[in-house]
């Protein structure tokens, strides 16, 4: 089983520390959520791990294998794969194009289609005309198609309909049961726990939780104090 490991991770924007200290860790296979009001630091956490953001210090490993020092196209190729909370699509081309786009040599759509079948019948449309769940569900498809073992989605949920959102969430949890490691970012704690393995809580840029998703889940008071920057007994 494959491991994403996060040691003592720091990122800063414009000098400031935005995540300080971070150590958390993934498993393939599982949803592992991370939690936190806005602002906690949660998207440049993720950004960290892909990339998309240069850390600061700390340790980012798959496998053992590190990949601080790495670009992000070579993260990629190392099996991680980032869905950003903007949707961002080739909005001119149609949904079929833009998942061919991101097939590697001798692979398909399919994958992705088997996923989100509901999206077969939109596939000659610019994904620009495409409603907000189409489009989550087109880059979430999208990232797959570059056959990773851990995806980091953030925020899948904003500004979407709740029977969407649902929607999300049963394609999330099924990629984990068939093997794919998941970090998700999201800010709706309730959402995210049903189809947890691991909870993590960040609140200004540090990790104030860790635990099975399933009790955080049910102590709600709990959960309430760690969105509210509350001292807590349990956790971390």
């Amino acid at each position: 089983m494959s491991v994403l490991s996060l040691a003592d991770v720091t990122v800063e924007r414009s000098g400031l520390a935005v995540v300080r200290d971070v150590s958390l860790r993934a498993d393939q296979g599982a949803v592992t959520v991370l939690l936190g009001a806005n602002g906690a630091g949660k998207t440049t956490l993720l950004e960290g791990v892909s990339g998309a953001t240069p850390i600061a210090s700390g340790t980012i490993t798959l496998d053992g294998r590190r990949l601080d020092g790495l670009r992000a196209w070579r993260r990629a190729r190392a099996g991680i794969a980032h869905v950003e909370q903007d949707r961002a699509v080739f909005r001119d081309l149609t949904l079929r194009e833009n998942l061919l786009a991101a097939c590697r040599r001798g692979t398909t759509p399919d994958r992705a289609l088997d996923l989100f079948p509901e999206l077969r019948k939109q596939l000659h449309v610019p994904a620009g005309l495409l409603s907000g769940g189409e489009q989550q569900m087109l880059v979430v498809g999208r990232a797959l198609l570059g056959e990773p073992r851990f995806l980091l989605v953030d925020e899948m949920s904003l500004g979407l309909a709740p029977i969407v959102v649902e929607r999300l969430a049963a394609a999330v949890r099924a990629l984990a049961d068939d093997g794919v490691g998941v970090l998700l970012v999201e800010q709706f704690a309730a959402l995210a726990l049903r189809i947890a393995d691991r909870a993590y809580v960040m609140s200004r840029g540090r990790i104030v939780y860790e635990g099975d998703g399933a009790t955080l889940r049910a102590d709600h008071d709990l959960l309430r104090g760690l969105y509210l920057g509350e001292p807590v007994e349990s956790g971390v």
